[in-house]
C-alpha cells in the first residue's frame, strides 16, 4: 500500500496550512485534557508534524509541505441517549474540516468505524466518506469484534498485512497503521506477527525520517484499570528510539490526552460521536450523556500539520461548538 497511494495523495492534494510556533519544552511533558475539542489539523513541513485546532486562525510565519486530519471512533449504527444521531455529528465534522482553510491532503480514521459491524453501517459509513479524498483506516474493537474483522477487511484492507496492518511514505514522511484490537486481554495486543512485521518494515528507514504510527487503543498506559493501553506497545517502541521524530495517533478513549517522553508525541483524538469519562471519574468507561447544548463542546476531530524545516511540535484543539484549547511543545 506505498507506491499507488503515495501518487493517488501527490495528484489528489491541492493546498497546504501555515503554522505556528512557542518555545515550550517537550522533555517530561504531560497534558491530558478530556473533551478538550474537536481536533486538530496536522501538518508536515520538513518532516516536523505541527498542529492547529479547527477554527484557531491560521499563522503564515511557514509554509506547512502538506496538512492531514484524523477522525476517530464515528460509531455508525449508535442510537442511546449519549448521542442518538451519531451521522449527524460525524457530518458536522466533516463540514468542520471542508470549511477549514486549505484542503488536507487525506484523511486518518483511528477506528470503531461502526458500532456493530453490521453491513448497513458501514455501508452508511462509506456513503459518509466516499465523496471526501484518499481515507487511511485501522479498525476498532468495534469493527472486528462480530467476525475477527473479516469485513473490515474485505472494505478496507485491500493490500494490508494480517488483519489490516500496513505502511505507506508520504513527503518524506513514514505512516504505519497499527492493529491492537484483534487479540484483546484486557488491554489492547499488537501480537508477535505484527511486531515482526514492524521490525521489517521499519528496517529499510532511514533515522532522520519522521514516523507517525496511529491505531485504535492508545500505545501508551493511559488507563490500563479500564484496558485503555497496549500490552505489548513497548517492544514496537524498542524499534523507534533510533528516529528523531515519532508522532503516535490514537482513538478509542474519546477524549484527547497527551503525552511526551523523549522522541515520542502521543495523541489521543475525541470521538465524532460520543464522549467516555476521564480515567478514573466513573465506575467503568462507556458511553456518556451530557445535555444537548453541550454534545458539540465534547466531540471532534484533530487536524495535523507537518513543516520540515522547524524544530517544533504543537497540538492545539477545538470542539464542533468552536471552544479551543492549545497545546504546544518544541525542540525536537
Amino acid at each position: 500500500m506505498s507506491g499507488s497511494i503515495e501518487k493517488q495523495i501527490q495528484n489528489e492534494a491541492t493546498q497546504t496550512e501555515a503554522v505556528g510556533s512557542d518555545g515550550i519544552d517537550r522533555r517530561g511533558f504531560l497534558k491530558c485534557m478530556a473533551w478538550a475539542g474537536t481536533g486538530l489539523v496536522w501538518t508536515f513541513a520538513g518532516g516536523v508534524p505541527t498542529s492547529r485546532v479547527f477554527g484557531e486562525p491560521v499563522k503564515p510565519s511557514a509554509q506547512s509541505d502538506f496538512t492531514f486530519v484524523q477522525i476517530s471512533d464515528s460509531h455508525i449504527g449508535f442510537n442511546k441517549p449519549a448521542n442518538t444521531d451519531v451521522t449527524a455529528t460525524l457530518q458536522a465534522a466533516l463540514r468542520r474540516i471542508d470549511a477549514a482553510p486549505g484542503t488536507p491532503d487525506f484523511l486518518i480514521h483511528t477506528g470503531d468505524l461502526t458500532h456493530s459491524s453490521k453491513p448497513a453501517e458501514f455501508d452508511t459509513l462509506d456513503q459518509i466518506l466516499a465523496p471526501r479524498r484518499q481515507v487511511f483506516y485501522v479498525p476498532g474493537e468495534h469493527d472486528t469484534s462480530v467476525d475477527d474483522g473479516k469485513m473490515y477487511l474485505d472494505r478496507y484492507g485491500k493490500g494490508a498485512k494480517g488483519n489490516g496492518w500496513y505502511s505507506f511514505d508520504h513527503k518524506g514522511v513514514h505512516f504505519i497503521g497499527l492493529v491492537n484490537v484483534v487479540q484483546l486481554e484486557g488491554m489492547g495486543k499488537l501480537g508477535q506477527t505484527q511486531l515482526d512485521w514492524l521490525k521489517q518494515d521499519l528496517h529499510g528507514v532511514k533515522s532522520s525520517v519522521p514516523i507517525v504510527l496511529f491505531a485504535h487503543i492508545p500505545l501508551w498506559a493511559v488507563y490500563p484499570e479500564w484496558g485503555w493501553g497496549t500490552s505489548d506497545s513497548e517492544q514496537a517502541f524498542a524499534m523507534l528510539k533510533r528516529f528523531g521524530s515519532v508522532t503516535v495517533l490514537n482513538g478509542h478513549i474519546h477524549q484527547v490526552m497527551q503525552k511526551v517522553e523523549g522522541n515520542v508525541m502521543f495523541h489521543t483524538a475525541m470521538s465524532t460521536a460520543f464522549p467516555q469519562p476521564a480515567p478514573g471519574s466513573a465506575p467503568s468507561p462507556g458511553p456518556m450523556k451530557v445535555p444537548a447544548d453541550r454534545l458539540q463542546s465534547v466531540l471532534g476531530i484533530t487536524d495535523v500539520s507537518f513543516v520540515a524545516q522547524r524544530r517544533e511540535l504543537a497540538i492545539v484543539d477545538a470542539t464542533l461548538s468552536g471552544m479551543t484549547g492549545e497545546h504546544r511543545e518544541s525542540g525536537l
